[in-house]
Formats: C-alpha cells, structure tokens, sequence
C-alpha cells in the first residue's frame, strides 16, 4: 500500500474494524437506554495485595525504552477522550474549549490532610521527571510516549493517607459548557478510575503534566493525567479535579458501564482477551512511517512492565482479576 492510499483510509478503519464498530455500537445503545442503575456492577473486593518489593534500579529500568517513540502529531491527533467526542480526532479539534488554568484539585476521604489545593501548590517542590512509558488501549493499538511529570507517590504522600485507604480513586472533569461530548450519556459522567492504594504508590505510576517537554495539550488531559502504564489506557485518566483516599474498591467509568468487558484492575494480559476481540497482539503507532499504517506486534503481559509490576499481583486469578 503506498503512503497516498494510506492516508485516504477512513478514520473508522484506523482501529480495527471489529473494535470500532462494537465499541460504536455499544456506546450508542447506552446512550440510547435511560440511566441505568448500574452502581451494583462494581467487582467484589479482590484478595488482600501481596508485599511487592522493587529495588530502585528495577524500578528505574521501566522508565525508558528504546523504541521508535511515536510522533508528536500522532499522540496529539489519534485520542479517546470521549468528553470531546468518540472520534479519534474529535478531541484535538473539540478539545480547544478546555480552560486549564487556573485548575485545582480536591483532595479528600481517608487523610490527615484534606483539601482545595491549586495545582501549581499540588505538585510544587516536587522534582520534574521525564519518562518514557508505552501506552496499550483496550482496543489493540497502542504508542510510545515521552512523558514530562512527577510520580504519583510523591504528590499523595502529602495528604498523609491513613490505614483505612486501600485505594484511590480519580475523577475528571466534567462541565458542559467546555466539553460538548457530556451532551451524550455514553458513560456514565464525569469520568472515574481508581487504582489499588499499593499500585497508585508504586514508582511507575506517574502524573503527567507535559509530553515530549511541552505542556500537556488538552486533548490528552491537560492540566493533569495519570499514567499507569502496566493497565489499559483507559485506567490512566484525564483532566483530574478530585483525588480522594477511600477504604472500598470505588466504582469506575467503563467498569460500571460494561464490568464483563472492562475489569476494575485491567492490566495488560495478552492471555485474556477482551469478550469481543483478542488482546494478543497490538497495532503499534510509533517511528516515522504514517499512523495508519498497521504495524501489528505482540503483546506483552503487564505491557512489557512485568519485572516491575508482578509482584502486586502475587496470588491473585488474572484471569478472574483482569
């Protein structure tokens, strides 16, 4: 296939078709159904996490790679940020109306130190890193991605998190007026994820603030995303305006809309695949060759990240716990 006809794939063949159009398919039946009482689909509680100990320089060896990064205008341009439509490129055009300065977050539940904290306050004095991490959507295509932000241990351990915090859960931004894409009930709004209290204070994840040394454009997230880069991207959600301590497993954005298909935990296991295509290889979006040129590699369990992850998940079913 030359370059010309490449480029005159349509947006809809990008991902796979199968994956498009059930994912399509889905979220316009749920947009279509009135709100569900959906709240009593969250997980049981999973077993109680096993010790993982990580020495420093393993946990530094997952904060580079050396493959092709993706470009700059790809990351930019090829999203799922559905609070500005469910086109991939719906949120670099849409994403213009959204007002990241001045931005706070709200930090609360199980913490001596709860608050409204500015977010120039939230991450001062805090040391500026760049990473590269790899990025694998649920829907088999994934990128390579030169991060700017702070670990995310970092920030929470100002709050001083009590014992009864067992996990954190995030939540987006969600105003009309500057996100048009909450005019459909797709999901179930605002946006939330949650992270294990043990995975939100492990070394690889990371609150981004910036990609390839430039500030976070809105379309992926801006002012503030988390990256967690052993799950599926969905997990590592965007525009953040409230973090909160909590003792149970919190309810979570596509967990609660479809928790069959979408597990609160959602690592990357190329042995479980998702109900209605495979995980176990993936469309890589990375070098100089054109985004919609498929370039299809395997998948990695805990997306390449297993010598620093594994060991959170030590006796638990990641077929049951996916």
């Amino acid at each position: 296939m030359s370059l010309r006809d490449a480029l005159r794939i349509r947006e809809a063949e990008v991902t796979d078709e199968t994956v498009y159009r059930d994912r399509r398919r889905l979220l316009a039946l749920m947009a279509a159904a009135p709100a569900l009482g959906l709240a009593g689909c969250a997980e049981a509680e999973p077993p109680p996490p096993s010790a993982a100990r990580l020495t420093p320089e393993q946990a530094r060896s997952g904060f580079r790679t050396d493959e092709a990064l993706t470009r700059y205008e790809d990351i930019t341009t090829y999203n799922n940020f559905y609070e500005f439509g469910t086109g991939k490129s719906d949120p670099s055009r849409a994403a213009k109306t959204l007002r990241t300065s001045p931005w706070t977050v709200e930090v609360g539940g199980e913490c001596a130190k709860p608050g409204r904290i500015a977010l120039e306050d939230l991450l001062r004095g805090v040391v500026d890193e760049a990473r590269i991490y790899r990025l694998r959507c649920v829907e088999g295509w994934s990128m390579v991605i030169p991060w700017n932000g702070v670990p995310l241990a970092s920030v929470l351990r100002r709050f001083e998190p009590t014992s009864k915090a067992k996990y954190v859960a995030f939540t987006t931004l969600a105003d009309r007026e500057q996100m048009p894409g909450l005019r459909f009930r797709s999901i179930n709004w605002p946006y939330r994820e949650g992270l294990r209290i043990d995975e939100a204070m492990h070394p690889l994840a990371f609150l981004a603030t910036g990609l390839y040394g430039k500030p976070l454009p809105q379309q992926n997230g801006a002012p503030l995303r988390l990256v967690v880069p052993w799950k599926y991207g969905f997990k590592s959600i965007k525009s953040i305006v409230e973090i909160r301590f909590v003792e149970r497993m919190p309810a979570t954005a596509w967990n609660q809309l479809q928790p069959s298909e979408y597990g609160f935990f959602s690592n990357v296991n190329p042995a479980v695949d998702h109900p209605r295509w495979s995980q176990k290889t993936e469309r890589r979006i990375a070098g100089t060759s054109n985004r919609l040129i498929a370039n299809r590699i395997d998948t990695l369990p805990f997306n390449g990240y297993a010598d620093q992850v594994a060991g959170l998940y030590a006796g638990m079913d990641l077929r049951r716990w996916y």
